[in-house]
């Protein structure tokens, strides 16, 4: 049953609110323990949300857009009187005050919160390996890492422990769990989403976006949670209309335009690459046209997108001071978190700035500018998500190895544009993500694409 299908279901009572989430409280007390995708659940608030859904709709009352369906939290997104630690011992105590812009959008819809997902420490890192509440397991390839910084909810969707999850996504930590995780994973357009709520990693390069098992799903959820938000000063007034994109998408890739970008390969692991050329291909037989793209600055990316990183993480990071709540973030923090603090101090120092960090902001337009000329002749540019496969857990990566996994994501985060991620096929098991990039605000374009291929 596709998550449309199912929300039709439960608005016309063959299935209950009630009987969905507990059956999602059943999956998660039976796999949770194994997988840690989720760090906290509040299952008597949950079933009391789902029984109110259900008189509603007995009553005849108008219900929202996601009526009855069980949604994961990241551990950054504010929920009021959650945990909200980031996974994190500086905020293991924390408890969220407030609703995050998106989840009021949720609750208003009637979605039905069922808890926290698990994350790398303060979203730093591609693995799901460095939340201070253990790993994440990934529930598609046992004994490897689901990808990060959003393992957890990407974990949590692919275990059917809930129909849709959020997650953030800074240079990729949305899509390259779904990847790993072979769900669907969507970064918008940067300012489509309210980033209100969220605890920042780098506030020019976040985005929220959903994770879910199918194109209808991650619609459903964007035209819940996009949409302007005036206490967010990057929230953007003209954002697209999500409503029905899926139910348009019979013959999508008819006529479509789909660039090809050859230094996205070079990149990339034979294997996977043989996966992405097969399902291009399959594309081609409905109908889309390929047009062959070339990148000159595939080399200069990950560079600039960790030099702004570091400089913005270090600040965002300065409020963890141990006064207000918590611990000092210096004091109990994970390796990686304290790398990326020391090394933006390092060049947020004045006689430094000029060297590194606004070199990496014009660097940044360049590529901009560049990724934006190469959408000029396409409708979406197509590729491997991330160009080799997942580790095993506890596997010893040295630095730059973990983070070459984001080589193909964060072009998207520089340039601002959305891009999605949905399984294209596997290699020994592992799932293979392919990746769908498209022009500012042609998120519903993108969606049409992954629904197209849906069907093929």
């Amino acid at each position: 049953m596709s998550l449309l299908d199912k929300e039709r279901s439960i608005k016309n009572h063959e299935i209950t609110a009630l009987e969905n989430v507990e059956s999602f409280l059943k999956t998660i007390k039976k796999k949770n323990n194994s997988i840690n995708a989720f760090l906290e659940i509040k299952e008597d608030e949950a079933i009391q949300a789902a029984e109110k859904i259900d008189s509603k709709i007995e009553k005849g009352a108008e219900v929202g857009k996601l009526a009855g369906l069980a949604v994961g939290i990241k551990s950054n997104i504010n929920i009021e009187d959650f945990k909200i630690t980031a996974a994190s011992k500086t905020l293991e105590n924390y408890i969220g005050s407030y609703n995050a812009t998106v989840v009021n959008r949720i609750k208003e819809q009637d979605g039905i919160i069922l808890g926290v997902t698990n994350m790398d420490e303060f979203a730093a890192g591609s693995s799901t390996e460095t939340s201070y509440f253990g790993y994440t397991e990934n529930p598609a390839v046992p004994g490897r890492i689901p990808g990060g910084s959003s393992g957890g909810s990407a974990a949590a969707v692919a275990a059917e422990m809930c129909d849709l999850s959020l997650g953030s996504d800074t240079g990729g930590s949305i899509r390259n769990p779904a990847s790993h995780c072979g769900v669907m994973g969507f970064k918008p357009t940067y300012g489509v989403v309210s980033r209100q709520g969220l605890l920042d990693l780098a506030m020019s390069l976040d985005q929220i976006g959903p994770f879910a098992q199918d194109a209808g799903g991650i619609a459903l959820m964007l035209d819940t949670i996009a949409g302007y938000d005036p206490i967010e000063c990057t929230s953007l007034k003209d954002t697209p209309d999500f409503g029905g994109i899926t139910e348009k998408s019979q013959d999508a890739l008819k006529g479509m335009k789909v660039g090809v970008v050859k230094e996205f390969f070079d990149v990339s692991d034979d294997k996977i690459v043989n996966i992405i050329e097969e399902r291009i291909d399959k594309m081609t037989e409905a109908g889309a046209e390929v047009v062959e793209l070339s990148f000159d600055y595939i080399d200069l990316c990950l560079p600039t997108y960790y030099l702004i990183n570091y400089v913005e993480f270090f600040s965002a990071t300065r409020k963890y001071d141990g006064r207000k709540y918590g611990y000092r973030i210096e004091d109990v923090c994970g390796d990686e978190v304290l790398r990326r603090i020391h090394i933006g101090s390092y060049i947020s120092q004045k006689e430094y700035s000029g060297k590194y960090y606004k070199k990496a902001l014009q660097a940044r337009s360049l590529i901009r500018r560049e990724i934006t000329k190469l959408l000029g002749g396409v409708d979406v540019i197509v590729g491997p998500t991330v160009p080799k496969l997942p580790h095993k857990l506890g596997e010893s990566l040295d630095t730059m190895e973990m983070y070459a996994y984001d080589v193909l994501t964060v072009i998207a985060n520089l340039a601002g544009i959305p891009a999605a991620s949905m399984k294209a096929g596997e290699v020994d098991g592992i799932p293979v993500g392919l990746q769908i990039q498209g022009k500012p605000l042609d998120d519903a374009k993108i969606i049409h694409a992954m629904a197209g291929l849906e069907q093929i």
